[in-house]
């Protein structure tokens, strides 16, 4: 266990962390993001992990500098994955919406108008 100086100083603070997602928030753990894709009917293979470290990196690299932006996360993704089909690739491994259910199993807040309560995922 850390001590509350070394957490201060930043010396603990990859203490326990999984070098395989060195962006993953607090508490998120791979064991429960396959049980969240479990839970919506996937199944996650090797590319659907790419795609969560994707966006643990953005929120990690953006999420300080005033928020995470629907449009510029959804550009984002689709130059990052476009050798594979872009936007339309990540569609296909995630049906519920690369943005909405991306976020879910990767353990991140989907940004603003991501989902809508009456017509369901819109990214």
């Amino acid at each position: 266990m850390t001590s509350l100086m070394d957490e201060i100083v930043g010396h603990g603070r990859d203490a326990g962390r999984n070098p395989l997602y060195p962006h993953a928030p607090a508490g998120w753990t791979p064991a429960a993001a396959a049980e969240t894709a479990r839970g919506e009917g996937l199944e996650l293979g090797e590319e659907h992990w790419e795609a969560v470290r994707a966006l643990q990196a953005y929120y990690a690299r953006h999420e300080a500098s005033g928020g995470i932006h629907l449009r510029e996360l959804h550009d984002a993704l689709d130059e990052k994955f476009h050798r594979q089909g872009g936007i339309k690739h990540l569609f296909l491994l995630f049906p519920g919406g690369p943005v909405a259910q991306g976020c879910r199993i990767a353990g991140l807040k989907a940004p603003a108008g991501a989902t809508d309560k009456g017509f369901g995922s819109v990214a």
